[in-house]
């Protein structure tokens, strides 16, 4: 028979089994403040993005959602950093593209970009847009086509991240032109130098409309199947005769570590929903130039398989290329 002793030894110990379990740390979760990882400089789309869902978090969570920039590598610097976090919900990275798809086929990574991360929900996409200095001596995108093949090499144009060198690829080897990459460590000091004629011209995200209207820099066409509701005015490559479209090519997705708990996934999940449901949001980020996916493709789900789709898509044609580290 159990004794009294034996009885509340046992409950404590089964207490304390409970509360080293997984299930029990995510009834927990989350207890302190989590960190996400924004693999970029400061003052990028990608910073700008994180401080808004990181905003919009700390309300479902309860804690504060505090923003660390690991810059370098194209981003994958900072990713690394979280593929070695503990799997634990506090660490998590403000993904993208470049950082979480094509990097995998740029850098020899000491980790993978799939295997190594737990998608956790599908946040925001831009369209790229090709734009130039105010300086540039072409009205549209077949004045500027034909200024470059008359400038062969002459040309600067902006690389901040590998989805930007491979769409600035794609975009010569369609129109036959050549110009000089100079690689950055963030589209922010990118286009900076845009700006101040530093270089001629740089694919980016359509938060630079600010400056277009402001006169600071052209923009010549969307790389989208159908121009977007953000930027009416602004053209797409198809309808100007160029075959170049990357419709759900730009994406920003929130990831942790492999091994995080399902129930913190769900818990972060929920959060980031509850967050992209605030209607005041999509008017904030239009101003910016972002979108946010549509409800049933935040998931963690729908995260990974863009993922793979695109990396089935776009790693071949980053090695025809030969797209190498800047």
């Amino acid at each position: 028979m159990m004794t009294r002793r034996d009885f509340l030894t046992s409950m404590a110990a089964g207490g304390l089994a409970f509360a080293s379990s997984p299930i029990a740390h995510a009834q927990a979760y989350p207890s302190r403040p989590i960190t996400m990882v924004v693999p970029f400089a400061a003052g990028g789309n990608t910073d700008v993005n994180a401080r808004v869902l990181a905003e919009q978090m700390r309300r479902p969570l309860g804690q504060p959602v505090i923003i660390e920039n690991v810059s370098g590598a194209d981003g994958s610097i900072g990713t690394g950093r979280v593929a070695r976090a503990r799997p634990d919900g506090y660490t998590i990275e403000m993904g993208g593209t470049s950082q979480n798809m094509l990097n995998g086929a740029v850098y020899s990574l000491p980790y993978d970009v799939v295997t190594d991360f737990a998608p956790i929900a599908l946040l925001f996409t831009s369209p790229y847009v090709l734009f130039a200095r105010k300086t540039m001596p072409a009205k549209d995108l077949n004045e500027l086509i034909a200024w470059l093949k008359a400038n062969p090499n002459k040309a600067a144009a902006g690389i901040p991240t590998s989805s930007g060198r491979l769409i600035t690829a794609l975009f010569q080897k369609e129109t036959l032109t050549k110009f000089t990459l100079v690689p950055y460590r963030g589209g922010a000091a990118a286009m900076q130098d845009l700006v101040s004629g530093q270089i001629d011209v740089l694919f980016s995200y359509l938060d630079a409309l600010p400056l277009v209207r402001a006169g600071s820099i052209m923009a010549y066409a969307a790389a989208s199947d159908t121009r977007s509701a953000l930027a009416p005015d602004i053209a797409t490559f198809i309808e100007m005769g160029l075959p170049l479209s990357l419709s759900g090519f730009s994406w920003q997705g929130l990831f942790a570590p492999k091994g995080t708990p399902k129930e913190i996934i769900g818990r972060l999940n929920a959060a980031v929903v509850q967050g992209l449901a605030d209607p005041a949001l999509p008017s904030r980020l239009a101003k910016i130039g972002f979108e946010i996916f549509p409800r049933e493709q935040q998931t963690p789900e729908a995260l990974g398989a863009l993922q793979k789709a695109q990396i089935q898509k776009w790693w071949p044609l980053i090695k025809e290329f030969g797209i190498k580290p800047e």
